[in-house]
């Protein structure tokens, strides 16, 4: 068994409440991208680069990490990515930077306490307090979960 897998195994004991499973399908992918929201506000030197080169470089080492685990679970990650990154692109240019920042800042709270919330359901502690690498193995997971809900093989 890969890796990816063995981290999935171990997520997954640590998610088996439905509860928390579905709380976790809504609050990983807000989480990501409040975080890629957040990396967008950053100030660049825009006669170098445009708004969002933080949050490229962070999901490109992100997809990368993918990637090497599995192709499959990489270019799922990777169309993730690109929806949000379509979203974000979009609301900086309706709201600008500052509101942006502080919408990114808000998300990002509220579906960590929903996390925590889930998990106190679950009655576990989340998977990244015993090893960081769980903050990549979330996300990944649950491409992994839709993957086994259409019967593609990753």
């Amino acid at each position: 068994m890969s890796a990816l897998h063995d981290w999935f195994a171990r997520y997954s004991q640590d998610h088996q409440n439905h509860t928390n499973r579905t709380i976790h399908w809504v609050c990983v992918p807000l989480i990501v991208w409040s975080v890629v929201a957040l990396l967008w506000t950053l100030p660049v030197p825009t006669t170098l680069f445009r708004p969002g080169i933080y949050a490229a470089i962070a999901m490109l080492c992100a997809l990368m990490f993918y990637y090497r685990h599995s192709r499959a679970i990489g270019l799922g990650v990777l169309a993730v990515f690109a929806v949000m990154s379509a979203v974000t692109y979009l609301l900086h240019g309706a709201l600008g930077t500052a509101p942006l920042r502080a919408l990114a800042i808000g998300v990002f709270v509220v579906a960590w306490i929903g996390q925590f919330l889930g998990h106190q359901i679950e009655g576990r502690r989340p998977s990244f307090l015993t090893d960081l690498k769980y903050l990549l193995i979330g996300p990944a997971w649950l491409v992994s979960k839709a993957y086994d809900r259409f019967g593609i093989r990753y």
